[in-house]
């Protein structure tokens, strides 16, 4: 007679029995189910991902500005002669090489000051914070957004005609009483 253990089969792959059981990676389908081609099981982020989003974007807008701002140094360095008496290389780059070199050092900036932001616990704390409590609002649905929108241009369609109107009739006074 045989014994359970006996009868366990490998799974494919050469896995273990015991990374059967586990629950499965991120990304990846639970055992038995299949996943198509090109596709991984969602993984909820929740507000993780508005945090992350956050960063990337501050990390983008530093670079673009350090970017500039290194390109604006640059240039007038560059017309600076005492600067270029001092560092000849300032006006050896191209126009257009000074900014794909401030483009790259903008980039590294921004990635540099991304991740330090990131490192800060108090930093990543508070944008954690922020987005939970962005998360905890009732959004209005798109029916509110534009009735309100609506009666937005209406009231301000009735104003503008409104002070037209009192404009013109002012004027016509105006030019009765005091002539041309």
């Amino acid at each position: 007679m045989a014994t359970d253990t006996e009868n366990k089969t490998e799974p494919e792959g050469g896995a273990s029995d015991e990374s059967a059981t586990s629950p499965p990676a991120r990304g990846d389908a639970p055992q038995g189910e299949l996943v198509p081609t090109g596709e991984s099981a969602a993984v909820p982020l929740g507000v993780q991902r508005y945090v992350h989003a956050a960063f990337l974007a501050a990390g983008i807008l530093t670079a673009y500005l350090s970017g500039k701002v290194l390109g604006l140094v640059w240039g007038n360095l560059a017309d600076w002669p005492a600067a270029v008496r001092a560092v000849p290389q300032l006006v050896g780059y191209s126009e257009e090489s000074r900014e794909s070199l401030t483009l790259a050092g903008g980039a590294v900036i921004g990635l540099l000051t991304m991740i330090q932001l990131y490192r800060k616990e108090g930093v990543r704390r508070w944008a954690h914070d922020v987005a939970g409590e962005l998360a905890k609002v009732t959004w209005p649905n798109r029916e509110t957004v534009m009735n309100g929108t609506l009666v937005v241009v209406v009231a301000s369609a009735i104003a503008t005609a409104y002070v037209a109107v009192l404009d013109r009739f002012w004027g016509f006074l105006t030019t009765l009483v005091y002539g041309t």
